[in-house]
């Protein structure tokens, strides 16, 4: 039978090849080795990815950003197991993706992996707390002591846990997605586009929201965005063109980040993110 769980140890050492993780330093939460991702063949083909070597670290909040067609959403998706790669590899923890089952998949994002995406996916029958329970639900799990509370808390959900999605405001629907996707405390969060379809002042409310799940719960966070504003709340910028590493920013300000989106020889516009 299937293994109930997918642990770190799934893969060993031996069984790895070139793509295995260093074992001298702590083990990055996340990342992508030699990553190529291809749409299509011949001369139709599109390289999405083109050998992108990446780590996020443990406790980070990571922003990737680029212009439309740079690869970021792929990198995203095949980060978070869903997508696969080309050739090359991408790791949770110390899991290679490449070798996991269909089913071993499922289970690792289910048991590891956070998402919070542009369409939020709540369940319109069901109110605000019964949303944010749902995946816990749906494994069988149960919360750590006061980790529901500590998450409705960082959220200011409390007076709306018991109204439906149709009557909470876009940006309480957000957060009641984020709430949803940080419950079960997972490894890691994956977020694309997350302030997307939300206005200035529920973006802020949902950026401040993750910030607070880094600093505060120790979470790691890695967000597509093409905001500035927005990445600003990160601990770190990867700037992709053309499926490649651009750059990379630390202790982003929005200005900073503007600054880079508008190096010379506009490989990264403004215009485009």
């Amino acid at each position: 039978m299937p293994p109930a769980t997918v642990p770190p140890s799934a893969l060993a050492d031996t069984e790895r090849g070139s793509f295995s993780p260093p074992t001298c330093r702590p083990v990055p939460a996340a990342q992508a080795a030699a990553a190529i991702k291809v749409y299509g063949r011949g001369e139709t083909a599109v390289r999405a990815l083109d050998g992108i070597d990446l780590e996020f670290a443990a406790g980070q909040f990571t922003a990737i950003m680029g212009p439309s067609g740079s690869g970021k959403s792929t990198l995203l998706h095949c980060l978070a197991g869903l997508d696969r790669l080309t050739t090359g590899e991408t790791y949770i923890g110390e899991v290679a993706l490449s070798r996991l089952s269909d089913y071993q998949l499922t289970l690792l994002r289910r048991q590891r992996v956070g998402f919070i995406f542009q369409s939020l996916n709540l369940v319109p029958t069901l109110d605000a707390l019964e949303n944010i329970m749902l995946p816990l639900a749906i494994a069988g799990g149960k919360p750590g002591p006061g980790v529901v509370d500590g998450v409705v808390r960082m959220t200011g959900l409390a007076d709306r846990l018991h109204h439906r999605p149709s009557e909470l405001s876009g940006g309480q629907q957000q957060r009641v997605a984020a709430a949803r996707a940080l419950v079960s405390r997972p490894e890691i969060i994956f977020a694309d586009e997350p302030t997307g379809n939300l206005d200035s002042r529920s973006g802020g409310e949902l950026l401040a929201f993750l910030r607070r799940a880094v600093d505060e719960l120790g979470q790691t966070i890695v967000m597509v965005t093409h905001d500035a504003l927005a990445a600003s709340h990160a601990d770190r910028v990867i700037f992709l063109a053309d499926g490649r590493v651009a750059s990379e920013m630390r202790s982003p300000t929005a200005d900073a980040v503007l600054d880079a989106v508008r190096a010379p020889g506009g490989r990264i516009a403004s215009g485009d993110l």
